[in-house]
């Protein structure tokens, strides 16, 4: 039972914000530009979005643990509304381009998941926490750029409904 116990807190301490709570940004704010690629060396760039479509870009701890495993696989069952409204989604975790693909392989993931191995982006977006992990923070950038929803306390199992449901208010 001590084992279990020992678990429990070690993960909640490992995937919590631990000092990653993206306190640099606010509402209103240009969203840090970022040129990230995804496990098959396709580049995106959050310029390339300015002034044609919202795009949502959520941080996440690690490939294939519990939480963002439904987190994504929300994402991957609600992509054709994502898609039909023109809004961009982009999964960004400091995981290598291997961890993001197997990820992908082993849950059909249909939408782009973003590599930062360098953390730069992440340490940009105030995410990176205090042992090397993204911690659970989504931003809603609007057409022109700007910060228009900063979400720190995502609810996974919600989280795609709720982004999507704040994006298509910025068309």
């Amino acid at each position: 039972m001590k084992i279990v116990n020992i678990f429990a807190i070690f993960s909640s301490f490992l995937f919590s914000a631990c000092g990653g709570s993206a306190e640099n940004l606010r509402e209103g704010m240009p969203a840090p530009k970022f040129t990230l690629s995804d496990a098959y060396g396709n580049a995106y760039s959050l310029s390339s979005y300015v002034g044609k479509s919202p795009v949502i870009v959520y941080f996440y701890p690690k490939a294939s643990t519990p939480g963002c495993t439904k987190e994504a696989c929300g994402v991957r069952d609600n992509i054709s509304k994502f898609k039909n409204a023109g809004i961009e989604i982009f999964g960004i975790s400091v995981d290598s381009k291997e961890k993001i693909k197997s990820f992908i392989d082993s849950y059909g993931l249909n939408f782009p998941l973003l590599s930062d191995e360098t953390k730069e982006t992440s340490k940009a977006y105030g995410v990176l926490n205090a042992i090397g992990f993204d911690s659970r923070v989504t931003f809603i950038i609007d057409k022109n750029g700007e910060i228009a929803k900063i979400i720190r306390d995502v609810d996974v199992e919600k989280h795609a409904e709720q982004v999507f449901d704040l994006a298509i208010k910025l068309k």
